[in-house]
This record gives C-alpha cells, structure tokens and sequence, in this order.
C-alpha cells in the first residue's frame, strides 16, 4: 500500500481520538456569568491566598508591630505616664487594639496599586464578572488579617495583665466597631491605590497621613495633659473617637454617644470614599 492510499485510508476513518476531540469541541451551553457575591468571594479568597505567599512579613506587620508598641510603651513609659505599669496597661491596650487595626489599612491599597502595575487588573476587566468585586472582595479579605492583629494584641495584653471590666461581651462589641472602623478606613487606601503610579507611591503617601493621625490622638496618653491647641486637634481626631470608645467598650463605661460618634464616622467615611473608588475604579477600565 503507497503512502498515498494510506493517507486517504486514515482520513476516512478517522480514530477514536479524533471523534473525542470532535466531541470536546462541540457548542455547548456557556456557563452563567458568576453573580456579584460568588465574585466578592473568589477575590477575597484571593487576598488570603496573597496573605499566605508573603508569609513572615505579613506575620510582622500585623502581629508584632503592635506587640511592639505594646511592650515598648508599657514598661518604658507606662510609669511615667500613668504612675505605674498596670494602670497604664488598662488604658493603653484599648488604644493599641485601634493602633493594630488602622495601621494595616494601607495595606489595602498598596495591594491594589500592585495588581494594577503587574498587569493583572487588566486581565480581570476582560473577564465577565462584577468589576468591583475586585476591591469589595480585597477589603473583606483583609478583615483576616484585622482580625489575627486583634487577637494577638488582646492575647498578648491579658497575659501581662489587661483586665476589661466590661466582659466578654464588652470585648466582642469593642472588637467589632473596630473592624467596622478597619473597613471604613480601608476606602481611603483603596481610592489611593487605584490612582497611584506605584504601590510604593501609597505607601509612602499613607505613612505621611497615618503617622499624623495616630500620634496624635488620645491612644498613647490623656488629651488633658497637651497644650491647648493640640488637646483641640486630638480631640477631633476620628482615631481618637475609636480608641474612646473601645476604651469604654471593653471596661464597661462606653455611653451611646462615644459609640455613635465612631458609627457615624465610619458612615461619613464610607459615604464619601467608597462611591469615589469605584468611580475611580470604573473610569480606569473605560480608559
């Protein structure tokens, strides 16, 4: 048989191979477009999935900075500060809960800034799903990475010694008005990273504004013991509010308005940042 006759022999009988490559091929029904929550879902998976490849640095920012302060501030200053040690304990921990939540918030839009400057933000516009389940689903992925900050800070406070007067309870509330606040936070740095030329360029940016807001506040020491005007500014401080509230949250002394002066931050603060991201957002992916 020449090489001919065996050629038109294999293309009239095709294999077995080729009838399931046929088979696989075929028009078939497409799968559904995914619905917004399977997309805030997937994203905030995918923000774990990126907390877990970094690894110690994640470890350091989030657990032991704050421990830091913690310890740093206790039994260097606490004497100086409150008279004692213990007694300083009981109003600082409170403070640093606030501190270790507000803190990794930049984190938020660093992340984003990357995803957009490697390109990948370019490969989820094509994709047909609700675009800003990309940041919707970042921030509630972050909210692990609130939560291990506050349960090492807190784990860490009672064993030197932090006793809330207000319970379980107490701490459960205090815990979460902080993510709210976490969250409410976490707009700012979002709308940055999606308009910012590089992640470093938010992270420098943000420490210029998170710095300011943190040290001055009334987290480390009373407002009454500052100058005049800087008791003003500490006193008008949204971070200060939080750290209020807590305060009264966790021993028991927390009024209606301490707690509604933080709801309503978080509220102006969202009304305001989260509708500019995705303004923002939106207008990238028609440019």
């Amino acid at each position: 048989m020449t090489t001919a006759s065996k050629t038109a022999s294999a293309t009239a009988q095709p294999p077995a191979a080729a009838d399931a490559l046929r088979a696989a091929l075929a028009v078939r029904a497409r799968p559904g477009r995914p619905n917004p929550f399977t997309a805030i879902w997937v994203t905030a998976w995918r923000t774990l999935r990126k907390m877990k490849h970094y690894g110690v640095a994640v470890l350091f920012d989030v657990t032991l900075m704050p421990v830091i302060f913690l310890l740093t501030f206790t039994y260097l200053f606490g004497g100086a500060f409150a008279g004692s040690t213990k007694e300083y304990l009981q109003y600082f921990l409170p403070g640093v809960l606030v501190q270790a939540v507000v803190m990794p918030t930049v984190y938020t839009g660093t992340s984003l800034s990357m995803d957009i400057t490697k390109g990948i933000y370019d490969r989820f516009r094509t994709l047909p799903f609700w675009q800003p389940a990309v940041i919707v689903g970042s921030l509630l992925g972050d909210l692990v990475r609130y939560v291990l900050a506050l349960v090492t800070t807190l784990g860490v406070g009672l064993a030197l010694g932090f006793r809330p007067d207000g319970g379980t309870g107490g701490v459960i509330a205090a815990l979460l008005l902080l993510l709210l606040f976490a969250v409410s936070v976490s707009w700012i740095f979002a709308a940055l990273g999606v308009v910012a030329k590089t992640p470093e360029t938010v992270s420098g940016t943000s420490m210029l504004v998170m710095f300011p807001l943190v040290f001055t506040s009334n987290i480390f020491v009373e407002p009454d013991t500052m100058p005049g005007w800087m008791e003003h500014v500490v006193d008008v401080n949204p971070v200060s509010d939080a750290a209020t509230a807590v305060r009264g949250l966790v021993h028991g002394t927390a009024t209606a308005g301490q707690v509604g002066w933080v709801l309503l931050a978080c509220g102006v603060i969202t009304a305001v940042f989260a509708p500019l991201t995705m303004h923002l957002y939106r207008a990238k992916s028609r440019g």
